[in-house]
C-alpha cells in the first residue's frame, strides 16, 4: 500500500464545494469516482482544503491511498484522462504513510480574491471575479489591510456557524494588487476560518467604497463579533492558490 499525493486545479463554478455533500455534485466525489475506476479499488482521497460552493483552485492538494501498480509520479497522467475538463491533476507524487495534508507544521496556504471594478459588468470575468460598480479608493484599502497582518482572533471574520474552539490564526502578508480595473486581494497564512478570507474581502470593500474607514478594521478586529465585519463577498472571486509545506519542492 502506497500513498499518493495530488495538486489539483479546478474550476469550481459547478461544484458543491469540495467536501461530499447530499444537495450536489462535488469535486471530491469526482476524483473518487474516477480514481475507483483506474484503479479498481474503493479509493476515499483526504483534502488539504474544504473549499465552499464556487470556488476555485489552482493548488489544492489530497492523499489517496492505493496498491495500483501505475507509479506514483504517472498518476497524474492517468487520472487527467479520465477527469472532466475543470479539474486537472498538476502533479502527483508518493508521499509516506504517515502525511496528512492538513496537518503539517509548516503548511502555509495563499488565496486570492478578485475583483473586477468598473461601471458595468465584463461577462468573460463574470465567474472568476466579483463585480463592483462603485469607485474603490485602493490606497485605503492596503491601509486597512495592513491591520489584519500578524497573529489575531479572527473571530469576527468567520462564518458563526464555525465549530472550532480556537479562532486565533496568523496572517503573514496581505496585499492588495491593481491592474487596471481588476483587483487582486492576495492573502497567505497557516490557516483561514470558515469564510475568513471572503469576509476580509467584504469587510475591504466596504473600506474601499468609504463606508469604513481604515482603522475600522482593527476595531473589527478587537470587537470579537461576526455582526461588526462586512459581508462575506461571493464565492466565485476566491481562489485557493497555493498550499506550502516548508521547504517541499511544489509544482
Amino acid at each position: 500500500m502506497k500513498r499518493v499525493r495530488l495538486w489539483i486545479a479546478y474550476d469550481g463554478t459547478d461544484y458543491c464545494g469540495w467536501q461530499i455533500q447530499p444537495n450536489g455534485i462535488t469535486v471530491e466525489e469526482v476524483l473518487n469516482e474516477k480514481l475507483k475506476k483506474l484503479t479498481g479499488e474503493d479509493v476515499h482521497v483526504i483534502g488539504a482544503s474544504r473549499t465552499d460552493s464556487g470556488v476555485h483552485a489552482l493548488g489544492n492538494v489530497a492523499v489517496f491511498d492505493t496498491e495500483s501498480s501505475i507509479p506514483p509520479e504517472r498518476m497524474v497522467y492517468a487520472l487527467n484522462q479520465k477527469l472532466p475538463e475543470d479539474i486537472v491533476i498538476v502533479k502527483s507524487d508518493e508521499v509516506p504513510q504517515n502525511w496528512h495534508p492538513r496537518y503539517q507544521e509548516a503548511l502555509r496556504k495563499t488565496y486570492e480574491y478578485h475583483i473586477h471594478n468598473s461601471p458595468v459588468p465584463n461577462p468573460l470575468k463574470r465567474k472568476y471575479s466579483t463585480h463592483v460598480s462603485f469607485p474603490l479608493d485602493v490606497e485605503k484599502m492596503r491601509e486597512g489591510a495592513a491591520y489584519l497582518v500578524g497573529e489575531h482572533d479572527f473571530v469576527s471574520f468567520c462564518n458563526i456557524r464555525t465549530n472550532v474552539e480556537d479562532t486565533i490564526r496568523t496572517v503573514t502578508s496581505l496585499d492588495i494588487l491593481q491592474e487596471g480595473e481588476d483587483l487582486t486581494i492576495r492573502i497567505t497564512g497557516n490557516g483561514f476560518l470558515y469564510n475568513m478570507v471572503r469576509i476580509i474581502a467584504g469587510t475591504l470593500i466596504r473600506v474601499g467604497r468609504g463606508f469604513y474607514e481604515p482603522e475600522r478594521v482593527k476595531e473589527i478586529l478587537e470587537e470579537r463579533k461576526r455582526t461588526a465585519a462586512g459581508v462575506t463577498a461571493a464565492p466565485n472571486g476566491l481562489v485557493l492558490v497555493r498550499i506550502d509545506y516548508g521547504t517541499e519542492d511544489l509544482f
